[in-house]
């Protein structure tokens, strides 16, 4: 089967991407501070520690979005609610930053989130709920046939 090896790249991918955002934070974070930027008048050092926060925050999402599909691929099981949940929200928040990404930042990082968003949906799609097996006690019975 597929499913395991495309849950593990999945997480991969996510746990890879997690770093890649804490790192670009960080850069824009030391450039805010160095440069005292600020937006509007609000104040640099304020600047500085929002652009860490959400640095901290979205590689933190990133990395408990990419354990469900590592649990998922090392379990040979289908996320549960929360798990599901989560990662149709992680791949609609892909959808979303590719759709800006075009005008942005340009098409590499559009496919590069595409690949993301593609790998999340595989994801969600290759693990199929586990039904009843027939014959084993509370399985539903096949209709007589007519």
């Amino acid at each position: 089967m597929v499913r395991r090896p495309v849950a593990v790249v999945t997480a991969i991918v996510l746990f890879v991407e997690a770093v890649g955002i804490v790192i670009v934070n960080g850069v824009l974070a030391t450039v805010a501070g160095n440069q005292s930027m600020s937006l509007a008048g609000m104040d640099p050092d304020a600047m500085v520690a929002g652009t860490w926060l959400m640095g901290g925050v979205s590689g933190a999402l990133l990395v408990l979005c990419g354990l469900i599909p590592l649990l998922a691929g090392i379990r040979d099981r289908a996320p549960g609610r929360f798990g599901r949940i989560a990662l149709i929200a992680c791949a609609v928040v892909h959808g979303v930053l590719g759709a800006l990404a075009v005008g942005l930042i340009g098409w590499p990082a559009f496919a590069f989130l595409m690949v993301v968003l593609a790998l999340i949906v595989l994801t969600l799609v290759t693990f199929d709920r586990r039904v009843p097996e027939a014959g084993k006690a509370g399985a539903p019975e096949a209709p007589a046939p007519v």
